[in-house]
């Protein structure tokens, strides 16, 4: 996880330098004292910038994992996405392949902000269960056989599934209506519950509920 240093850690070495600073300084020699007093001072600039970079964001560790289980393909992925801000690319071509039209086999490119999505869900609800998932990245080709099946009433004709900004899922040992709460508590874009289907669709699009 994602850590910053506090002050205190920096006490230690912040302390001494402002104790010699404080000392007096009548019975030394002023022209030997003066050069060091003034390396300590550059030191003591020194240190307070570092730690002011630190304090702006700087991250010491930072490592993004996500578990998924696909229920069609009863096929099972644990990948560290993003480490140290950055995304893993050979992570996110794992992730493409996986979130597969499973229908068609087609696959393509899914959105890296989904991905924080959802890692962010599941960290809030406090859970490292696995994403059970129902539908990711879907073809044209699949979506207009599920638009008519669904009488084009359940399936939109530009779903966020053709982008690759979508995702079907359910939370391993998370209650579904719970899962949705807390994507909808995000604000980050659509969430959908699927009761009698047991899922929550969520999106990187526009905030919107359903």
């Amino acid at each position: 996880m994602a850590r910053y240093l506090e002050i205190s850690e920096i006490g230690p070495i912040i302390s001494p330098l402002l104790l010699f600073e404080s000392l007096p300084h009548s019975g030394l020699p002023g022209l030997a004292m003066k050069p060091l007093r003034n390396t300590l001072s550059i030191a003591l600039l020194l240190v307070l910038a570092s730690v002011a970079t630190v304090s702006q964001g700087t991250l010491v560790k930072d490592e993004r994992e996500l578990s998924f289980y696909h229920t069609h393909t009863g096929k099972r992925l644990n990948v560290v996405y993003a480490r140290e801000g950055r995304y893993v690319p050979s992570a996110l071509e794992e992730i493409n392949n996986f979130l597969f039209d499973f229908r068609t086999g087609d696959a393509a490119e899914m959105d890296p902000e989904l991905l924080d999505l959802i890692y962010d869900v599941r960290e809030a609800l406090g859970s490292n269960g696995a994403y059970q998932v129902v539908s990711a990245y879907r073809s044209p080709k699949t979506n207009e056989m599920l638009r008519g099946k669904s009488g084009k009433s359940g399936v939109a004709k530009k779903s966020q599934h053709l982008l690759g900004k979508a995702i079907d899922v359910r939370l391993e040992g998370v209650k579904t209506a719970k899962l949705r709460d807390q994507a909808i508590a995000m604000k980050r874009g659509g969430v959908g519950y699927y009761e009698a289907s047991d899922f929550v669709h969520m999106d990187t699009g526009r905030v919107r509920r359903w």
